[in-house]
């Protein structure tokens, strides 16, 4: 073994002596793509832990720059980042924690073509982002591809997570919302707690990793959160025989 193997896993020595995790697994991390759509509260908390936990390659995309009133939930970023463009600001900051780590920023995808590269270009997909029109437009990539998705979102002081598999039979995102749906409320009108955004988005790393590692029994299922009440429930996401994403497929 190299000595940056070593290196490697002495870093990550309080998860590498998981059984779940283990060397192997480690090693799995570290070979591992995964592509976050949407660097606001959800992708930070994701982010963050993703690069934390050994995963080798993370792309970012997002069309926005950093805010001050980001600075409340968004715990990527710093004063200092206000008015540069989020995705890096990003990998600024994920350099910095993680030297070895390789970070890539795509432009915003524009169309169906841009969503299927970036797809493409990884093993897994995180949807962190918090309009409709971006969902659909990911998860219908994703059920393309054949990627996995997790999908996150945040209001107020609820939050709810899910990792959708269609090729392990489960749902995708539009077998849960139909895509004539209400449009969604945004966080400046609706408002939303700073670490109901770091949960949901820590949950959906941990749903990432768990995934990354083997474990295909933690798709299926959506985790909603009343964070006011501190209650969970957990649902089981069952295909659309008339989904128009993934039925025909």
């Amino acid at each position: 073994m190299s000595s940056q193997s070593n290196q490697n896993l002495r870093r990550h020595a309080r998860q590498v002596v998981l059984p779940e995790v283990g060397v192997a697994g480690q090693q799995t991390l570290a070979a591992s793509r995964v592509l976050i759509v949407g660097c606001g509260g959800l992708g930070s908390a994701a982010a963050l832990y993703l690069a934390a936990a050994g995963v080798g390659t993370l792309h970012l995309m997002d069309r926005d720059r950093v805010e001050a009133s980001n600075l409340q939930r968004q715990i990527l970023y710093r004063e200092g980042d206000v008015g540069r463009l989020k995705t890096e600001a990003a990998l600024t900051t994920l350099g910095r924690l993680d030297s070895r780590l390789h970070l890539q920023a795509w432009p915003a995808a524009e169309n169906a073509d841009d969503w299927c590269s970036a797809v493409q270009a990884v093993d897994l997909v995180l949807d962190c982002t918090d309009n409709f029109p971006s969902r659909f437009a990911v998860n219908a990539a994703c059920v393309a591809a054949g990627k996995p998705l997790v999908s996150g979102a945040a209001i107020r002081w609820q939050g709810q997570v899910a990792l959708f598999d269609t090729r392990a039979g489960t749902g995708c995102y539009a077998c849960l919302y139909p895509e004539a749906g209400e449009a969604a409320e945004a966080c400046e009108d609706a408002g939303v707690l700073g670490p109901v955004v770091g949960v949901v988005g820590s949950l959906q790393a941990l749903l990432a990793l768990q995934w990354l590692l083997g474990e295909r029994t933690v798709a299926g299922w959506l985790h909603c959160w009343d964070a006011h009440r501190n209650d969970w429930r957990k649902l089981r996401v069952r295909p659309d025989p008339d989904c128009p994403q993934c039925a025909r497929r």
